[in-house]
């Protein structure tokens, strides 16, 4: 039996590119009178290497503050619409009928909608009514790899099962106008708005899908989540996540591989979720890699911000579209709440 491949990944982000130098001024606007030395914090948007980012609404929007019923409407509207623009794009270009969809997986952990989005985009598509549904929620950053693995994992299971990933956040609409920590501020500096779709199946053309890998740490749930408050979902960073990465990220590849069977130096792909860019000067410090090797991660960061669960997957469709198939390794991999971390093995 193949094994399943990505036949194809498709984008989407909203209508609203603003410059990070922008956003800062902005952000700073609101905080100054409310953060003592908001000076020495600034610096986490000048040295995020972000160069713009997609909002789900306009700078002018952020300013006021929202009901969690008023952002989840948007997270629900906007999202949907997203979410389309992607698997539109990931079908035709893996040239797959809507209705030859037997099962959808969807990713996300910025908002909440029963039923889920992956039905509203089922009747949106004309997807199959008897298509397989995996709503995903909750995994943050590591979600784009979780989906994949869990995508590829259910192809495998039902020979000749297309699956369509769908992988969409709106960070930007967990904004909290009156929290003034230092983790609302970090956040307000990298996270954005985007989504992203993959169609998986047997056969093809795209990079195969060899093995996957999932590790939960013990007593790390305060290293990164969302506290819900009244006003909606608060991020929460806890912990040094770059010192955890340093720390655990070498041993946590040398598992995987360990479980696929093959060593470190078989490997010639790393696409990583591109979190931050402290995160991945952690990932290259662990992993012994080049500038050059993450050079794709830190364009789509530059470009888009962290759009968490997502990001992963724009990275993949860089990487696709520069680099030609020989026949090699390469592993992706994204960290998130638990604190967990996802990895994927796969030839390209």
């Amino acid at each position: 039996m193949s094994a399943p491949r990505v036949r194809s990944v498709g984008l989407a982000v909203p209508a609203h590119a603003i410059r990070q130098a922008d956003i800062r001024d902005f952000t700073a606007s609101l905080f100054q009178a409310r953060i003592d030395h908001l000076e020495r914090l600034l610096p986490v948007f000048d040295n995020a290497c972000i160069a713009k980012r997609h909002l789900a609404r306009p700078l002018a929007w952020y300013a006021a503050e929202h009901t969690f019923a008023e952002a989840n409407l948007l997270y629900e509207e906007i999202g949907l619409d997203l979410a389309a623009e992607a698997a539109v794009q990931a079908l035709d270009r893996a040239g797959v009928a809507a209705d030859d969809v037997g099962l959808v997986v969807l990713v996300s952990s910025t908002g909440i909608s029963t039923p889920s989005l992956d039905a509203k985009l089922i009747r949106r598509l004309g997807i199959a009514a008897s298509a397989a549904r995996l709503p995903v929620w909750g995994l943050g950053c590591a979600g784009g790899v979780a989906g994949l693995a869990r995508a590829a994992e259910l192809a495998a299971a039902v020979p000749g099962r297309v699956v369509l990933l769908v992988a969409v956040e709106l960070c930007s609409l967990t904004f909290q106008r009156n929290d003034f920590s230092k983790s609302n501020l970090v956040g307000a500096g990298i996270f954005a708005d985007g989504a992203a779709a993959a169609v998986v199946a047997a056969g093809g053309e795209g990079p195969e899908i060899l093995g996957t890998h999932s590790t939960l740490f013990a007593d790390t749930e305060d290293i990164m989540g969302w506290d819900v408050v009244a006003t909606g979902l608060k991020v929460r960073f806890s912990r040094d996540i770059p010192t955890f990465v340093r720390t655990h990220l070498a041993d946590l590849a040398a598992a995987a591989c360990r479980r696929w069977g093959i060593t470190r130096q078989d490997l010639a792909h790393y696409i990583v979720h591109p979190g931050g860019a402290k995160v991945l000067a952690a990932y290259a410090d662990s992993l012994g890699l080049s500038a050059v090797t993450l050079a794709t991660a830190y364009e789509v960061l530059a470009e888009y911000g962290n759009m968490s669960s997502a990001s992963v997957l724009f990275v993949l469709e860089r990487f696709l579209r520069a680099t030609p198939p020989a026949g090699r390794y390469g592993v992706m991999l994204s960290l998130g709440p638990g604190f967990s971390a996802e990895q994927v093995l796969f030839r390209w």
